[in-house]
């Protein structure tokens, strides 16, 4: 059972939660991210996502060590996407389990924030007008030529 991993296919929601089921939990919780139609009044038609996946998949686990540290007794499992993605289609399923819910609402919204800052996955959004890479996922960095051109010995 992998808790932190990218896919290519559908994720489900229910193997997502299933991986942080504990009897010592009293709460889960889960966010689901799915792909909007509208974006800042352009109209989306599909995404694709992309990744650099041994890294990304590092840097998962690593958030998932963070949010244990911050909120001990938590399990974390975090899945994303990578690929088309059609409009409403699931691009991350993170799950929280804790023994209070406070833990596990405030661990949830760590994760998602922490995979927007320093986990290297991008996108490319698909409008009825034309398309363009987006760039990092908090889009502070663009990538007006596509995506970044990543060597393995840059993400070391």
């Amino acid at each position: 059972m992998k808790l932190f991993e990218i896919v290519d296919t559908p994720i489900q929601v229910d193997q997502v939660i299933k991986k942080v089921e504990s009897r010592k939990a009293g709460a889960i919780t889960t966010f689901i991210g799915v792909v909007r139609e509208w974006t800042k009044g352009k109209r989306t038609l599909y995404l694709e996502y992309d990744a650099y996946i041994p890294m990304a998949e590092k840097m998962l686990a690593k958030i998932g060590d963070e949010i244990q540290t911050k909120w001990p007794n938590t399990i974390v499992a975090i899945s994303h996407r990578v690929g088309r993605l059609d409009i409403s289609d699931i691009a991350v399923v993170i799950a929280v389990s804790s023994p209070h819910r406070k833990a596990a609402y405030e661990a949830n919204e760590y994760a998602i924030e922490r995979i927007k800052q320093m986990v290297p996955i991008w996108k490319k959004e698909h409008w009825e007008n034309g398309e363009a890479w987006i760039g990092d996922q908090l889009e502070k960095v663009p990538y007006p030529d596509g995506k970044p051109n990543i060597e393995v010995g840059d993400m070391k």
